[in-house]
């Protein structure tokens, strides 16, 4: 299977991932071949591409970093808990979701060698559940690099999951607004993790580790972060590696006010941030499991050659192992090369993602 921008879809490309709404409602299963209709509907609910299965793609295999299943209830899950703060509903003082989090740690301890290399397909209007899930698993996989204990990856992933509780007692004109926010409008955004820490002390039962993730997420590494400006170590490890996370998922991620980044440009932002926004240890072990060319992408190489990325390096991450199926604008029988191991290619470079194909 490859990744195809929604910009670039045609009538007749088979899907090969299932798509669901915001509310974990299956929109278009599995096998599906696209309709005008279907096209519309994709671009209407503003994902920002599908799978599809074609001849040069069709063994090429993308594993999740979690099961789609356990993503769903995750989300599930998570909707309740936000839905009880809205309606300022008196919380069980036990978190439900905590069995999700050990799920998510458990299947990702099994494969501790996988890099994240799936492009999340959602629509829109499920940015809010599914950003949370995906900030968790990022900030678990570098966790387990850093070798934290099971039950500290919980603490790490729980509170990587609720990091973003805070903003429901931000209004919403505020948080989806298209132009530029006020000072004052900023000033009541960088409210959002005190309020969530606060929330979450009040109503659950929750470990202090958990609890300082939510707190910390937005602090800086040079000091420039909200709500409390800490830098460098002040700031807690689960905390620097949120404030990751949540930067990269962001930035991939279309909004009402921004075109999403690719993950080669997100992953560049935030390698250039090192040091001054990011703790430069959590910034390296990203870099070794965040692929900025996920496998099954289409990409441009410097010797105007095209072709799909179907297996990445944890160090060599801007040298795959690649499919050529066009060179110089005619398609030729496809062939691969590995960038990082193939001694005539060390002088092309990947320039970039190849959206039209």
């Amino acid at each position: 299977m490859r990744f195809v921008p929604t910009s670039c879809l045609r009538e007749g490309m088979q899907l090969a991932k299932p798509l669901y709404r915001g509310n974990n409602e299956l929109m278009l299963a599995c096998g599906v071949s696209l309709s005008r209709r279907y096209i519309d509907s994709i671009r209407r609910l503003r994902y920002p591409g599908i799978y599809i299965d074609d001849d040069i793609s069709k063994d090429i295999e993308i594993v999740n970093s979690i099961s789609d299943e356990l993503r769903r209830e995750t989300m599930t899950g998570l909707s309740k808990i936000y839905i009880t703060a809205q309606q300022g509903g008196k919380a069980n003082n036990r978190l439900d979701i905590n069995r999700q989090v050990e799920d998510i740690v458990d299947e990702l301890l099994c494969n501790q060698s996988m890099m994240l290399n799936m492009i999340d397909l959602r629509s829109f209007d499920s940015y809010t559940y599914s950003h949370s899930v995906n900030v968790a698993v990022l900030s678990i996989i570098i966790g387990i690099v850093f070798n934290h204990k099971k039950d500290d990856l919980i603490k790490l992933g729980l509170g990587a999951l609720l990091h973003d509780i805070g903003k429901v007692f931000i209004s919403k004109d505020i948080l989806n607004k298209e132009g530029p926010l006020t000072e004052n409008e900023f000033d009541i955004i960088k409210t959002h993790p005190q309020k969530g820490y606060d929330y979450v002390v009040d109503r659950y039962n929750m470990p202090i580790l958990s609890r300082v993730t939510i707190a910390d997420h937005h602090e800086k590494y040079d000091g420039s972060g909200y709500p409390k400006g800490k830098k460098k170590s002040e700031i807690s490890l689960f905390g620097r590696i949120t404030s990751v996370s949540d930067v990269y998922d962001a930035l991939t991620s279309e909004r009402p006010y921004r075109k999403a980044l690719s993950p080669s440009e997100a992953v560049e932002y935030i390698m250039g941030g090192s040091g001054t926004l990011f703790d430069p240890d959590v910034v390296r072990v990203f870099t070794k499991k965040v692929a900025p060319y996920p496998v099954g992408s289409s990409v441009k190489l410097s010797n105007g050659w095209v072709g799909l990325v179907i297996e990445n390096y944890e160090s060599f991450c801007l040298r795959p192992l690649i499919r050529i199926f066009q060179e110089d604008g005619k398609q030729v029988t496809p062939f691969e090369i590995s960038l990082k191991d193939d001694m005539e290619y060390l002088n092309v470079t990947i320039e970039g993602l190849a959206d039209g194909i």
